[in-house]
């Protein structure tokens, strides 16, 4: 059963909220985190970003880069931007997003749980990016940004949520992007722990090199001090619960570079084989197995038989896994996406337009709308104990980093 526990938070002092909150680390390159940094030397990009108080050509992984972050993290403590918590608490945190809503339980979880698959992994990591995140939690000895993770609805923790959010908030906040946050802190936080100690699993939805630096880092910890035992604060992570049936999946769309030498007509005729191809004014996809196909200045509608996929495949019947078996790898020639330099990726927050100004733009040749995968096929995948291809999920709105710190070392 999956354990949580309340946690004492460094958190912003009420008025500061907004200025510190900022977009999570791995959602902008350098540049554009010193821009959205710019003005504001309260910005956790300071912290999750901190090259952007460093010359231009630093590389990322520096030394100096990490000793800037802690550095930064002690100066926002010892300034009054974060304030600690004379007591543990387990908060509500609620996003709004065009006039619909998610709200998550933020709480510590037990890297034991994530070691023994209590809390369940879609994705593979990639070596350099824990390693960067592992280094940057055990040089500020601290979780600096939440695992977004999701639990099949439960009603005690449904019915408990409900009661706390009737309190006045803590934080109620706009930011820049237009999503509205609001925080509220838990009157009974053993309440929660009871409530979730009765969930078998919870599932990473979003944040798995943060999950799994966290747990490398307690590994660390817990070498480091053999006699500290289970329950040191450096074996718990920062995490926000979300009940799935509050999540929503967008596309996550892909763009190729060229068409492997194909004419356009060659390329059409191929695609019209896999299934059914139309002209369309709808790149957006209606169904699963469906696809807005944007090539050489036109869009069109590309259908895959349903009777053509097993459904009873967690993987093979993902739409990202239909596109890539029977249109990239055969068609154009697309390896693994996770290394294959022709293939890239765009959220599906940004549109049909993007894809389209790519390009037209000659950035890429041809471009693919897809159907989002569903928090449900997320969960058989991880309860099946399998992988996901890459770029298989966009979540929306992301979770903003600095409206919580947990410290391991405290």
């Amino acid at each position: 059963m999956l354990r949580i526990r309340p946690f004492r938070a460094l958190r912003p002092a009420a008025t500061l909220a907004s200025r510190v909150a900022s977009v999570p680390y791995d959602v902008v390159n350098t540049k554009e985190a010193r821009e959205l940094a710019d003005g504001n030397p309260q910005s956790f990009l300071h912290v999750i970003r901190p090259e952007i108080d460093l010359p231009d050509n630093t590389h990322p992984y520096d030394d100096s880069v990490y000793d800037k972050a802690r550095e930064n993290l002690d100066r926002f403590f010892h300034e009054g931007v974060l304030v600690e918590d004379d007591a543990p608490g387990i908060y509500l945190y609620r996003q709004v997003m065009d006039h619909r809503a998610q709200v998550g339980v933020v709480c510590c979880c037990h890297v034991d749980d994530y070691a023994n698959n209590v809390i369940k992994k879609h994705e593979k990591t990639r070596p350099d990016k824990e390693d960067d995140r592992t280094r940057h939690t055990l040089t500020l000895e601290a979780n600096t940004g939440p695992v977004f993770m999701t639990f099949r609805d439960q009603p005690d923790v449904m019915e408990l949520m409900a009661h706390d959010m009737n309190q006045r908030p803590i934080y109620h906040f706009d930011a820049p992007d237009g999503v509205t946050h609001t925080v509220w802190r838990a009157e009974n936080p053993d309440d929660y722990v009871r409530a979730f100690g009765s969930i078998e699993a919870a599932y990473v939805a979003d944040g798995h090199h943060r999950s799994a630096s966290a747990a490398r880092a307690g590994a660390e910890l817990n070498a480091a001090h053999p006699d500290a035992g289970p329950d040191a604060e450096f074996n718990w992570f920062l995490s926000v619960l979300f009940p799935a049936s509050e999540l929503q999946i967008l596309a996550y769309n892909r763009v190729v570079k060229d068409l492997n030498g194909m004419t356009t007509d060659a390329v059409r005729e191929a695609l019209a084989a896999t299934g059914t191809l139309e002209p369309t004014d709808q790149p957006v996809p209606a169904d699963p197995a469906s696809y807005g196909v944007y090539l050489d200045g036109s869009w069109y509608r590309l259908t895959i038989d349903p009777a053509s996929i097993d459904r009873t495949d967690p993987i093979g019947s993902l739409d990202v896994s239909l596109l890539q078996d029977r249109v990239l790898t055969p068609i154009l020639n697309v390896g693994d996406p996770r290394t294959d330099q022709r293939i890239d990726f765009v959220g599906g927050i940004r549109g049909a337009d993007e894809l389209k100004r790519r390009v037209d733009a000659g950035d890429a040749a041809i471009a693919f709308f897809m159907y989002p995968t569903s928090i449900e096929q997320l969960l058989a995948v991880s309860d099946a104990d399998m992988v996901m291809p890459p770029k298989s999920t966009w979540f929306e709105p992301k979770l903003r980093s600095g409206l919580f710190v947990h410290r391991l070392c405290p």
